[in-house]
């Protein structure tokens, strides 16, 4: 039984129940034998709704990739060892296939874009998006990469199927595996493994630290808090409306690091939801008791938007819901922990305190 990749929670895409290749964890403990069957089969105060930041700058600047200024020069071979165990020798990175949004991101504001000749379906910014998409939904066709002749492959541990990842190491291709990133502390990290993986581990420092500082000034950005006022309690919800997919964040949904560094506290883990999801229920959601609601775009959009979110068992009696407070940000940039989450933090502060001029 295999879920269907377009709607897969983060962290699942490419994976079986009970197996990964490229990876090491299993499937979602808290997805319920009737939420999996789903997938399998469908493929504060006002009342007014928070709203993105709309001006066709802020809109180009979050679609695009800002290199570094300088060109790298790699400097091959380099042996590294994957994120699965196994050793890899890269000789070339004229032909580059990265296998998720968030290593094409990588990859691209390191200053090799041109030599990238293929891209998975999320990754959405503008400088890649002409070129040939290599995934199925989410599932790698390996025939796909194949076909491309690439010198090096980079992937994730949730990169998959099995099958797949196989396919390309048996025809000898450079496979990297990078562990995904969860939280803002993994930033650093994924930047350094890719940069050392495609021989250029200089550029590599460099973007790490204009990363960094980033993201650094735009937690400065969060307002201090007014006399009496809490922290707003934010849950995280990913929705696919035409599978009837309803999941509430916990400790692991890789949303937490980002709402606590926006200055919010993340209301699943806070209500004691140890795993990264579960079934949305009228409880749940009690017991979370959100303040705002963050989403990503498409998810937003396949509910209906904020009227179709409210209608969502439970959502209503939130004071998010009540409140119609929705954080909407988009799918190809929330969790990928990457050269743009700066930008990410930005977006989130500044709609959750809108009243405030946050991030601007």
């Amino acid at each position: 039984m295999r879920i269907s990749q377009d709607f897969a929670p983060p962290g699942q895409r490419g994976r079986r129940p009970g197996r990964g290749r490229a990876g090491t964890r299993g499937p979602l403990g808290a997805l319920t034998a009737a939420l999996a069957l789903a997938l399998v089969l469908t493929g504060c105060g006002g009342k007014t709704e928070t709203k993105a930041p709309s001006s066709a700058a802020a809109e180009a600047t979050a679609d695009r990739i800002e290199p570094l200024a300088t060109t790298p020069k790699p400097r091959l071979p380099v042996t590294v060892k994957s994120a699965d165990g196994t050793e890899v020798t890269v000789a070339s990175t004229d032909r580059i296939v990265p296998l998720t949004g968030g290593l094409s991101e990588i990859v691209f504001t390191l200053g090799l874009g041109k030599q990238v000749v293929a891209r998975d379906i999320t990754a959405t910014f503008e400088q890649a998006e002409k070129l040939p998409v290599v995934t199925r939904a989410h599932d790698v066709s390996a025939e796909s990469v194949l076909s491309l002749k690439p010198t090096v492959v980079l992937a994730e541990t949730t990169t998959g199927p099995a099958e797949a990842i196989d396919q390309i190491r048996d025809a000898g291709i450079p496979l990297v595996v990078v562990a995904p990133a969860k939280q803002l502390s993994d930033v650093g990290r994924r930047i350094d493994t890719v940069a050392t993986a495609l021989g250029v581990p200089g550029s590599g420092t460099e973007l790490k630290t204009r990363t960094q500082s980033r993201i650094d000034d735009a937690r400065k950005s969060v307002p201090a808090p007014a006399d009496g006022r809490e922290k707003p309690r934010v849950a995280f919800l990913y929705l696919r409306g035409s599978a009837s997919v309803y999941l509430l964040g916990g400790r692991e949904s890789g949303a937490s690091s980002l709402l606590e560094a926006a200055g919010a506290v993340d209301a699943g883990k806070a209500s004691g939801l140890k795993k990264d999801f579960t079934a949305i229920t009228s409880e749940a959601l009690a017991k979370a008791a959100p303040d705002a609601i963050l989403v990503m775009s498409k998810g937003l959009e396949s509910v209906g938007g904020v009227d179709g979110l409210v209608k969502i068992p439970g959502v209503a009696e939130t004071p998010a819901g009540l409140d119609r407070r929705i954080v909407s940000i988009d799918d190809g940039v929330l969790l990928n922990y990457g050269p743009r989450t700066d930008r990410v933090l930005r977006e989130l502060i500044a709609q959750l305190y809108p009243q405030d001029g946050a991030g601007r």
